[in-house]
This record gives structure tokens, sequence and C-alpha cells, in this order.
């Protein structure tokens, strides 16, 4: 009986530096990549003298929660995060069912005019009416100061919809949508009972890429609500920000007490709302992490 040799493959010099520059390049981006969250993680429990100096560059020093009791006191604070998590859920599941239907519809060979719906919804993808028109159509179909007037506009977009039918061209057997057909099922049918319970890393993408754009959108929110108590959370951060820049630079008529106190609540309230308005997608990527890297390497090339 003969047993295998192990076959040793010997690195070239050139194969040597190259991997040399690759680990120093991949230990180069994980620096600049994490630096920046943990400096700002650091710098929103610190106290504004120890950041402003420099003495704070990576941890925390003189710890403080001031930022956050500041922030979190505020109700407007929770109510944008009501809002926020109700605009989000809506949105994802609103464009999940535009999507995913568009999608499939785009792979099924027999639909009529196929390839001109394609060239048709591409036309969009470099072209966009802008900002007031929109805003016109919105306001005779009376949607302004609504939910829809912010979630209707941005609920699809031909880039997921031909990510989203590469996935279905690449992943789902063709033979599986033969098989139901000659069982009797319709396409829609096919579409509900096969499609999608095969489709778990194409949701988890696109519920993941339409959230994110949701929970971090403030300038539709900005064009068209008028109403508070509809203002999501990016809104009201945003406000605070700009209260207390607005402050900082108009306190040249308030005494040097008062000048340098409005200056440290500035710094406080402004590491600590990137902390607040980041946190929840933070914490949420992990759970849909092993479907969302599976999802993005759609159409990549494999070996």
């Amino acid at each position: 009986m003969q047993t295998a040799e192990k076959v040793s493959v010997s690195q070239t010099r050139g194969d040597k530096v190259f991997g040399v520059i690759n680990a120093i390049f991949i230990v180069f981006i994980t620096i600049i990549t994490l630096y920046p969250l943990i400096y700002v993680c650091s710098a929103s429990i610190s106290s504004p003298a120890s950041v402003t100096s420099g003495r704070m560059w990576l941890w925390p020093t003189d710890i403080t929660l001031e930022g956050y009791k500041r922030i979190l006191k505020n109700s407007e604070i929770w109510m944008g995060y009501v809002n926020t998590i109700f605009y989000t859920v809506v949105n994802v599941a609103i464009s999940l069912a535009v999507t995913l239907p568009a999608a499939y519809a785009l792979t099924v060979k027999s639909l009529p005019g196929r390839k001109f719906i394609v060239f048709v919804f591409s036309v969009t993808m470099f072209f966009s009416g802008g900002m007031i028109p929109l805003y016109v159509v919105c306001r005779n179909l009376g949607l302004v100061n609504t939910l829809w007037a912010v979630i209707l506009p941005s609920a699809t977009s031909m880039w997921y919809i031909i990510l989203t039918r590469t996935f279905f061209q690449s992943t789902i057997p063709h033979e599986l949508e033969e098989a139901s057909e000659i069982d009797g099922c319709s396409v829609f049918a096919t579409f509900l009972r096969i499609v999608i319970p095969l489709s778990a890393p194409i949701i988890a993408v696109m519920a993941l890429y339409f959230g994110v754009g949701r929970w971090n959108s403030y300038f539709g929110e900005m064009i068209f609500l008028r109403d508070r108590t509809k203002f999501p959370l990016q809104l009201f951060l945003r406000e605070i920000l700009i209260v207390a820049t607005f402050n900082q630079e108009n306190a040249s008529n308030a005494d040097a007490i008062t000048m340098a106190e409005q200056l440290r609540i500035a710094s406080i309230i402004k590491y600590a709302t990137m902390i607040v308005a980041t946190l929840p997608v933070i914490a949420a990527y992990p759970f849909i992490q092993r479907y969302f890297v599976k999802g993005v390497m759609i159409g990549s090339i494999k070996g």
C-alpha cells in the first residue's frame, strides 16, 4: 500500500515579498478603520478638556457620562427613536415587497418586453427628476408631512433590483421552477413557495441596505415633514448639534464662564450623538452577518 507523499510548494522571493506587503496593507486598513471608532467611543465618555487638549488620543480619560445623560433626558430623542424604528421597519417591508417581485419578474424569460423594461428601469440609475419635481408630485398627491413622502420615493432602485435578479439567476436552479410548473404552480406560487424560502441571503442583504439607508436618512424628512412629532432621530440629533454650534459661535456676548460652559457642553454632546445614532445599526449587523457575506458575493468569480 502506497502512502501519498506530501507535496510542499516552495515560495519564491516574489511570493514572500507579496505576502509581507499584503499583511502590512491589511494591518494598515484595520488600523485606519478601527481607530476612528475607538476614538469616538472614547471621546464620548471622556471629559472635553482631555479631548481638546490631546490627552485623550485613544483610550478614555477622566470618564464622564454627562453627554449621554443630557441626550437621553431629552424626550424628543426617545420620540425620534420610536419614529425612526417605525419608519425603518415600514420602509424595509415595503422595499422588499417591491424589489423581490420586480427582480424575479425580470428573470422570467416568458415576460413580454422584458429587455425593454430592463432598459427603462436602467435609465433611472443615471437620470432623476430632482428634488423640486419630487416635492411637487408629493404635494399634489397630498403626501407632504406624511410617512409616505419619505418612504415611497425611495422604496427601491434599479441597482437593488439588478443585484436581486442576479442572485435569482445564479442561485435558484431553473429545474426547480420547471418542476413547479409541471406540478401546476403558477409563477406567483413558484415565487412564494420556492424562490422566497431559498433567498434568505439576498433578503438579509437588501434588508440591511434599506434599513441602514432609512436609519441614516434625514434630508428627505427635513424637506417633507413639518410636524415635530413625526421627526426621526437624525433630525433631532442634527438640531442638537446645530444649536450647540450656534450657541458656541454666538457666545461672544456672554461672559467668559458661560462661553466656556457652552463649549464644554457642545463638545460632550457632539461625540455622544455619534454613538447614539450608530449603535443600533452596529448592534444589528452581527445577527445577519452570515447571510450578508454570502449575499454581497453575488456575481463574484468563484474558483
